[in-house]
């Protein structure tokens, strides 16, 4: 399934339930950040994870930051790749290679 295929149906899912009205940029970052907490709650007393449960809360955090890129106008793969390059060059492969350490540290 491509990128576009799921663009297309979260804004007819948005459109059919006249939700776009709440989607400000503000809105879907709140969004991002409570889904995220519900995915963190998957391993909050435990390291057993529930793949079912870890799928639906990630799904819910996916879909508020695609729909977050499409109202900023943004296409969501290159969001990605513009950081990889960020990283990259933050994190030389040399200095970086099996390390956990911050780029300000190594």
């Amino acid at each position: 399934m491509s990128l576009s295929h799921v663009k297309g149906e979260l804004r007819i899912l948005v459109a059919e339930r006249e939700w776009a009205q709440f989607h400000s940029p503000e809105n879907l970052i709140k969004s991002i950040a409570i889904e995220s907490g519900e995915l963190l709650e998957c391993v909050q007393w435990n390291n057993k994870v529930d793949p079912d449960l870890v799928r639906t809360e990630l799904a819910d955090v996916l879909t508020y930051a695609y729909l977050l890129a499409d109202r900023m106008g943004w296409d969501p793969d290159e969001v990605v790749l513009d950081k990889l390059r960020l990283t990259r060059d933050k994190y030389p492969v040399e200095k970086s290679r099996g390390k956990s350490t911050k780029y300000d540290q190594l």
